[in-house]
């Protein structure tokens, strides 16, 4: 029964909060500072229950919190802002004529102008410092144009046949059939008025013609012409991966240039291609078979930073800060030290501080790094923080926890108090009741200290017993942090009546790469142990928990550890979920697109040792199975293929299990369609509630 109940004398009544409340919050992202201004645009995505998808608005708030308001409002969305360097314009993407292509509005307001009209979808953008050029990405078949790419496009849906034919992999990936194309960067002029709409028989002028047989929609260069490979990066990589160099002559680009080893390397280089496209792009930084991603010039343009890793194979491996005094310095790795993984590179506008972000003991923190000697210092420490702007003198940042979706916040360069600048959400979360959380430890694996979070239920009294949802994350190298997750979200579960138990085991990042790696080859005794002990330790801890009604739930190598707890841990939970979960690894290696991770994951592929794979199988142990499972899986997954769903279900099915399945034929590794995500949270819930409530 919903219990409704006024928060505050005079307030509305407010419920519990609900998976139909997770999903018509509204998701602030991609934030960006205007130079020069106290302006910043950033993204809201408002979901559309009726249409079953999301819709991006672009918003506009100065510095210090005022003038919040919303800049469009297309039905047909817009996204990707990013300022022209005198601050008057905001370019952005929206497909309002049909096609996703670059618009810009002036910071004032005002109507939109399409600035690009190319033959195919544009897919991220930026803007160069001159403010003349956009480098754009689209999607062409290698050594065509994108002219004749969308020619070929339109002959191919015309046809009868639907075969495809590959002889190399990839032949799909995340969520797609491979078709051929690639993600390439193109040079376009940033002014709508020198775009034309129809290929020039020439192109002059202040645009010279830079690549032969490009000249199409005012298209200037191929950037990438010669390589066999996408930037961005697929199926994840964004602008982040690219970026002008500082006069604007020329793009620094991030790809994977291995040809036919593609599937099972992580080999990124740093390209540089000159605006002028007579020359192949060459390789500036060699990433030695690692990965080196997200070049970034500071502002006074004499430090080219980027990210890289040092193993090759690794996608889990750490990241460091690497600076290159440009444009022919050597590479010094600025923050060997300190053993975390930065994600971001945002620098001071002085080129002194580089700001980031990355997990730590249970939370994302901003981070600040002194560029002279490497000294890392934490400008906020608690929940996550997901955007980092700098502003003037302070550092706009989007920041989530437990309790909370991402809000825009500032703080002063040098540290101070936050002031919160934007409350996007705060009336839809006035109108709900949230669960508490805490963050313990244990020793677990190795007498090592394991971190852990807890939510409690909402409306928790200590002299009541609850029933418990024991989430695993997957990855396997991730964490449960303090983060507002909108796929699995612990409130969600405290709002239905649950305390959720969240525990970071071996593997999982934030703690120190050595943490990190203890995984790899270990995917089954290592973090079990560390889940055994963790959950021995709550129940210890908060005796309000109920031992006896406990289920475990996970996705992706969480739902690994659920098919591998089923066998090696029998009768201990009162029933399973297990979301996009293997059930054979050996299987598995040859089911799944990216081979570098279970080559690296088991030391190489199962035909070289087939004992690591059959080390910690949960295939091998069905025959001890008997507790009751959901099993849910999409259709599109290609990472973890629905075959290993569907055999866990039959499996569960001829043991005679109790046994759910939950198939949806749409959604990739991830479930993101808003009735689908209801869908999924109701019948995850019922499934709890049939066998934890009694």
């Amino acid at each position: 029964m919903l219990i409704r109940r006024k928060s505050r004398a005079g307030r509305a009544p407010t419920r519990p909060f609900s998976a139909c409340d997770l999903v018509a919050l509204h998701r602030v992202s991609d934030v960006h500072a205007a130079s020069d201004s106290p302006r910043v645009v950033f993204t809201v995505r408002a979901t559309d229950l009726e249409a079953n998808k999301g819709r991006n608005d672009l918003w506009l708030v100065n510095v210090d919190g005022t003038g919040l308001r919303r800049l469009t409002s297309h039905a047909a969305g817009s996204q990707h802002p990013r300022w022209s360097p005198d601050g008057r314009w905001i370019y952005f993407l929206s497909g309002r004529a049909d096609s996703s292509q670059v618009w810009r509005i002036a910071a004032d307001g005002g109507e939109a102008v399409q600035v690009t009209k190319l033959p195919l979808d544009v897919g991220v953008f930026a803007v160069s410092p001159t403010g003349k050029h956009l480098v754009v990405s689209l999607e062409v078949f290698p050594g065509v144009t994108p002219e004749e790419t969308k020619q070929r496009l339109d002959e191919v849906a015309k046809q009868k046949r639907t075969g495809k034919v590959y002889d190399r992999l990839f032949i799909r990936h995340w969520d797609t059939w491979k078709d051929g194309r690639r993600a390439h960067l193109f040079v376009v002029p940033a002014d709508s008025e020198n775009m034309p709409s129809e290929p020039p028989a020439q192109a002059g002028g202040s645009h010279p013609t830079l690549a032969r047989g490009a000249r199409t929609g005012g298209i200037l260069a191929d950037l990438m012409r010669g390589l066999d490979a996408d930037c961005p990066s697929k199926p994840f990589g964004g602008a982040e991966e690219f970026t002008f160099t500082p006069d604007g002559r020329a793009v620094v680009f991030a790809a994977r240039n291995v040809g036919r080893k593609e599937a099972w390397s992580t080999h990124f280089d740093l390209f540089l291609a000159p605006l002028a496209g007579k020359k192949k792009p060459r390789v500036i930084v060699d990433g030695r078979g690692a990965t080196v991603t997200q070049p970034t010039f500071s502002p006074d343009g004499k430090t080219l930073a980027y990210l890289a890793m040092t193993r090759p194979g690794f996608e889990s491996d750490r990241y460091r800060i690497v600076l290159k005094r440009w444009p022919n310095g050597r590479p010094q790795v600025l923050t060997e030290d300190w053993d975390r993984s930065p994600r971001k590179i945002v620098w001071s506008q002085d080129s002194q501080t580089i700001y980031t972000h990355a997990d730590h003991l249970g939370h994302h923190p901003l981070f600040t790094v002194d560029v002279q000697t490497g000294r890392v210092r934490t400008l906020v420490g608690a929940g996550k923080v997901a955007e980092i702007a700098v502003a003037g003198e302070r550092v706009v940042y989007g920041l989530c926890h437990l309790r909370s979706p991402v809000e825009l916040r500032t703080i002063a360069a040098d540290g101070g108090r936050a002031r919160a600048i934007t409350r996007i959400n705060a009336s839809r979360l006035a109108s709900v009741r949230l669960g508490d959380s805490e963050q313990f430890t244990f020793t677990g694996w190795n007498d090592e200290p394991v971190y852990a979070w807890i939510v409690k239920p909402v409306d928790f009294s200590p002299r009541k017993k609850y029933p418990v949802a024991f989430l695993v994350h997957g990855g396997p190298q991730g964490s449960f942090g303090s983060d507002f997750h909108y796929r699995w979200n612990p409130q969600v579960y405290a709002g239905a009546g649950y305390a959720a138990v969240m525990i970071d085991f071996h593997g999982s990042t934030g703690y120190g790469q050595a943490f990190t790696d203890a995984i790899s080859g270990h995917w089954g005794d290592r973090p079990l142990e560390d889940l055994q002990k963790g959950l021995a330790a709550a129940l210890e801890r908060y005796p309000w928990l109920d031992g006896r009604r406990v289920a475990a739930l996970g996705a992706s190598y969480g739902g690994y550890m659920i098919n591998w707890i089923h066998g090696v841990w029998p009768g201990r939970f009162r029933c399973l979920v297990c979301h996009d979960g293997n059930l054979d690894e050996r299987m598995a290696y040859f089911d799944t697109e990216e081979l570098w991770f279970p080559e690296w994951e088991y030391g190489g592929p199962p035909w070289e040792l087939p004992e690591a794979y059959a080390r910690h199988n949960p295939i091998d142990h069905v025959h001890k199975w008997k507790t009751p499972t959901l099993v849910i899986h999409g259709g599109r997954d290609f990472r973890v293929a629905d075959t290993q769903g569907l055999a866990t279900f039959t499996a569960l099915q001829r043991r005679g299990v109790p046994s759910k399945l939950l198939y949806f034929p749409d959604e990739n590794h991830w479930v993101l369609k808003p009735a689908n995500s209801i869908q999924w949270h109701e019948t995850v819930l019922g499934w709890l509630e049939r066998w934890c409530k009694k």
